[in-house]
């Protein structure tokens, strides 16, 4: 297990961010869904990059590495004290970190075995199989939720929500720990649709863990320039913190019960 190998496009240690205490978050490159908000453009295509145009110090930037599960987990396990001490452990993310499904599988067993708290963050857009095989595994989902409307979830990521919705419903209904993370988009899912949705999902998933709110960040822009990609039109604006604080008095004033 330890010599399987896979593709890593960023390890972040001591991250606060992304589940519970201090966390190593580890960045699967390949996801099938192409996000006009994605800040990790770099991680949609699975095999390891090398930027279209040079980064300002002039250099091409490579974007991810092949590498073998037990030297992801020797990194990850450097920081075994402060998760011990915090309620933290390993987070996988992407990309969508299903789609390397036996890479990703080998690194929550290993943490697993290790004693560590483990998470999955997702888009929901994959094979219920794949979820199935993997809940033993994984202690906490960070499940997005991204947009209400089937045609204009199409028409912002590249698939429907149909699949992402049943495999929310097939997590929950396994017992699984589950956090919504939903993006703040203004102009995309601001609209009382999308709220109006939320509460629903809060009501009908009573279990969940919470529903955090992710504010979109323009950061990816820049990394799609050096990827040689074209950015999206309209460009999406970077909401307020009036906006952000707003929104999610809104939400907790229809009974959300906000993770952030």
């Amino acid at each position: 297990m330890e010599s399987q190998t896979g593709v890593v496009f960023d390890i972040q240690r001591a991250a606060l961010h992304d589940g519970p205490g201090v966390r190593t978050v580890v960045f699967l490159k390949g996801c099938l869904l192409r996000c006009a908000w994605c800040h990790n453009p770099e991680s949609w295509i699975e095999e390891p990059e090398v930027a279209a145009e040079p980064d300002s110090s002039g250099q091409l930037r490579a974007f991810g590495r092949r590498m073998p599960v037990d030297e992801v987990m020797r990194i990850v396990l450097r920081d075994r004290v402060y998760y011990e001490a915090s309620g933290g452990g390993l987070t996988l993310s992407g990309g969508e970190p299903t789609l390397q499904f036996d890479f990703c599988r080998s690194l929550l067993a290993v943490a697993r075995r290790n004693g560590l708290h483990t998470c999955l963050d997702t888009s929901g857009y994959a094979g219920e199989q794949a979820f199935a095989e993997l809940l033993p595994l994984v202690d906490l989902f960070l499940f997005d939720y991204k947009l209400t409307n089937s045609e204009e979830h199409r028409r912002w990521t590249g698939a429907g929500n149909e699949l992402i919705l049943a495999n929310l419903d097939f997590l929950y209904r396994s017992g699984a720990n589950i956090i919504l993370r939903c993006p703040l988009l203004p102009g995309i899912n601001d609209a009382e649709e999308d709220i109006s949705a939320i509460a629903l999902l809060n009501q009908k998933y009573p279990a969940l863990r919470g529903i955090e709110i992710l504010p979109y960040h323009d950061t990816g822009q820049y990394k799609s320039g050096l990827l040689g990609l074209c950015p999206p039109e309209p460009r999406i604006p970077v909401p307020s913190e009036e906006m952000q604080q707003q929104y999610r008095q809104i939400l907790a004033a229809r009974g959300v019960r906000l993770a952030n």
